[in-house]
């Protein structure tokens, strides 16, 4: 007789939930005789009936029934097991897992993981750079504990606090039309070729994002995602970019850059620290986003 296992469980309670050996084999990737092997050896064990056989499907009985739900509880425990393993470092530490877009990593989170790393030096963090509008899905997913990112509004599923603003501004090279000018409408660079990337990080999308209705198209002579090699390209001539102020900064000055403040509303970006559910958060991640949160309190950079 077989003692009772977790593949046997997972089939035996997929098969009360489809209510069908077929289905749940489906659900399982085992085939259907496989399913009605292992139900068969449950019931074995058990020596009782716990699913009811008929034309339709499958019902469990009242032995089933009890048995389903302690089989959902144990599989579930196994889950929080898993994760909370999983949570730990091939050391054998904790981890944090969180995702962040370009733009935050280069200019809020060093300073940020640096208090982090002297405070808690047996919490490690994976920091995965990723797009802002991937970042939700990824956090309603489960892929990562939190995520870092720019956004419009709410987006739904997750939980979101607000963390900082930045804004977009225009760089152009030395001797630039521009260059004399201390504020400008996006309308007004229209007349010159420009660099992607650009916020949303395409063409298109950034379209979307600013709402406007522009009297031409932009025009873009290449695409060019790192900022230091945009800063370059502009420097050679070749075009003027979009860039974070913060950005823009480091770089202006070295290479003999100018920065031109973008009046237009879309220009100032707000950024959100978000969870499925704060509330949620393991132990590590939760004091993370409680730390994170306390730094921006006392730092108004972030």
């Amino acid at each position: 007789m077989r003692k009772l296992d977790i593949p046997m469980l997972e089939v035996f309670v997929a098969a009360v939930e489809e209510k069908s050996f077929s289905r749940a084999g489906e659900r399982e990737n085992v085939v259907t005789s496989a399913v009605s092997k292992r139900i068969t050896d449950l019931e074995k064990r058990f020596d009782r009936v716990l699913l009811n056989r008929h034309g339709r499907g499958v019902n469990p009985t009242s032995a089933g029934i009890l048995l389903y739900d302690w089989a959902k509880v144990i599989l579930h425990n196994l889950h929080e097991a898993e994760q909370a393993v999983s949570r730990l470092s091939c050391q054998g530490k904790p981890y944090i897992t969180l995702a962040a877009n370009p733009s935050a990593i280069v200019q809020f989170l060093p300073e940020v993981m640096r208090h982090w790393a002297i405070d808690h030096p047996d919490v490690s963090i994976e920091l995965l750079e990723r797009y802002s509008v991937d970042i939700p899905r990824l956090v309603m997913a489960g892929d990562v504990d939190m995520g870092f990112y720019h956004a419009d509004g709410h987006a739904s599923g997750i939980e979101q606090r607000f963390a900082c603003s930045d804004r977009i501004v225009v760089v152009v090279p030395p001797g630039h039309p521009l260059q004399a000018r201390s504020a400008i409408m996006f309308e007004e660079a229209l007349e010159y070729s420009l660099l992607g990337f650009f916020p949303r990080h395409t063409l298109k999308n950034f379209l979307i994002y600013t709402r406007q209705n522009f009297s031409r198209a932009p025009k873009v002579k290449l695409q060019v995602s790192s900022f230091e090699a945009r800063c370059l390209f502009v420097r050679e001539g070749l075009g003027i970019a979009l860039l974070s102020e913060g950005i823009a900064r480091r770089y202006a000055g070295r290479l003999g850059l100018h920065i031109v403040q973008l009046e237009d509303a879309w220009a100032e970006r707000k950024f959100y620290l978000c969870a499925r559910k704060f509330s949620d958060l393991d132990l590590n991640a939760g004091l993370f986003a409680r730390y994170f949160e306390a730094v921006r309190r006392l730092d108004g950079s972030y």
